[in-house]
């Protein structure tokens, strides 16, 4: 019966890692709702003249300062119109994956000419919500994502319905990723990650080849704010040593610089979220690089940090006022603390030193500076890490963190769910005073 258990939870893990991890080009806010533009296109009759979005407070948070892949631009607006001009609506986190500068010349058209709205809905009560209606001449359309970046839950035609999901449940998981994980353990996922066979969890590798990818992209380019390649100058200065701690914060943060930058390539993504995904995946590959591992090795490491990841965040609103990268970096703390030759102990350790670390960390809106976060969940994981090798730890004595790892991670996401509410609609109203 055991077996049976252990079996069908396994295959269980393997196939919510596949629908959490996956290839997203550019900050998913924005991009969702560049998806829902396509797909609001697909179903107009006749090429779209205009369109109006409205978004809930959280997309707007996380869209109002980011850069769109390809485009040059920033905000909600640029992404909206390069969804209805030329997005595709069947590539899902890559809808703006063939973006062109005559597409881009359109859009900036369509702004100057006010043929874009994108504005707050007042009456949402979602989290992650956009909804899109394009037009032409007497003709329209209409799309709505809701709860997760590509869920489309409503699609109309010239008023008609031509699609509606009231449930809201996820066409891929029939069971919520909250329910799910209320009945598993940091122990269950690590059991997962070292005795899976390899051939089940190779599919992983895929994280490090796009993710490595984009940071070798930020240190050969000035996106964002560059720090991987400030951080490579400073190091060649001899400021910083070159060792396992500037190699993880250089490549790990210069994935981030890439991709906050705009850079034109995918990110694999963790829980929706590209940083996420950055954040649950360099630091392993760095660690992964400095021990020697091989590709099985790597394999668990980084499906070991991204389960950790994902199994956090499922315990956290969609978007709130934590930096989820904070979370994602307790995932690769773990991975991390495996390929040194940490055991379920010592893993447990590094986290609990990690919430009494970073778990103050807010989301202020999906920026450039978000990279500054990434690398900041990077040298607390590893930190974390080699005090845990080294036997100590934040105790359950000091603040939120307790004995139980389990009861740590509970407690933040707690704090998320809802002391932190009120937080976040402090921090939107901050932004959007500012932007006016």
């Amino acid at each position: 019966m055991k077996e049976t258990h252990t079996a069908a939870l396994w295959e269980s893990l393997i196939r919510i890692v596949k629908a959490e991890v996956k290839p997203a080009l550019g900050c998913t806010e924005p991009v969702s709702l560049a998806l829902a533009a396509a797909t609001a296109k697909a179903h107009l009759q006749g090429k779209v003249q205009h369109l109006q979005a409205w978004v809930s407070p959280n997309l707007m948070k996380n869209g109002m300062g980011v850069n769109i892949p390809g485009a040059g631009m920033s905000g909600l607006p640029v992404a909206a119109a390069l969804g209805a001009l030329c997005g595709d609506e069947k590539a899902g986190l890559e809808v703006l994956k063939n973006v062109t500068q005559d597409d881009v010349a359109e859009a900036t058209r369509w702004m100057k000419q006010k043929q874009v709205r994108v504005g707050i809905d007042p009456d949402c009560h979602e989290v992650l919500y956009a909804r899109v209606r394009v037009w032409n001449d007497a003709h329209h359309a209409e799309v709505i994502i809701a709860g997760d970046h590509t869920h489309i839950i409503s699609i109309e035609q010239d008023g008609k319905t031509l699609f509606r999901d009231d449930n809201r449940t996820m066409e891929a998981e029939p069971v919520s990723l909250p329910d799910f994980f209320r009945n598993v353990s940091i122990r269950d996922i690590f059991q997962f990650s070292e005795q899976a066979a390899f051939s089940d969890i190779a599919f992983i590798l895929d994280a490090a080849v796009l993710n490595n990818r984009l940071s070798e992209e930020g240190l050969r380019h000035p996106w964002g704010l560059h720090i991987g390649a400030s951080l490579e100058r400073q190091r060649a200065k001899n400021l910083i040593g070159n060792d396992l701690l500037s190699n993880l914060l250089i490549r790990t943060v210069a994935a981030s610089d890439a991709r906050m930058g705009g850079a034109p390539l995918p990110a694999m993504s963790n829980s929706g979220s590209g940083n996420q995904g950055i954040a649950a995946t360099m630091p392993v590959v760095v660690a992964a690089e400095f021990t020697g591992a091989d590709q099985e090795k790597l394999a668990r490491s980084l499906i070991l940090s991204h389960l950790v990841a994902i199994y956090i965040h499922s315990k956290l609103p969609t978007l709130s006022a934590l930096c989820a990268v904070s979370t994602a970096s307790m995932g690769s703390a773990a991975g991390i603390a495996w390929l040194l030759g940490g055991d379920l102990d010592t893993i447990s350790m590094a986290i609990n030193s990690m919430v009494g670390d970073v778990s103050g960390i807010i989301c202020d809106g999906a920026a450039n500076s978000c990279a500054m976060k990434v690398s900041t969940g990077a040298a607390s994981a590893l930190k974390a890490v080699l005090m845990a090798l080294d036997s100590t730890a934040v105790t359950g004595r000091e603040g939120i963190v307790c004995d139980d790892v389990e009861d740590s991670i509970n407690n933040l996401c707690s704090l998320a769910r809802n002391a932190m509410q009120h937080t976040d609609k402090q921090i939107i109203t901050m932004m959007i005073e500012k932007s006016v």
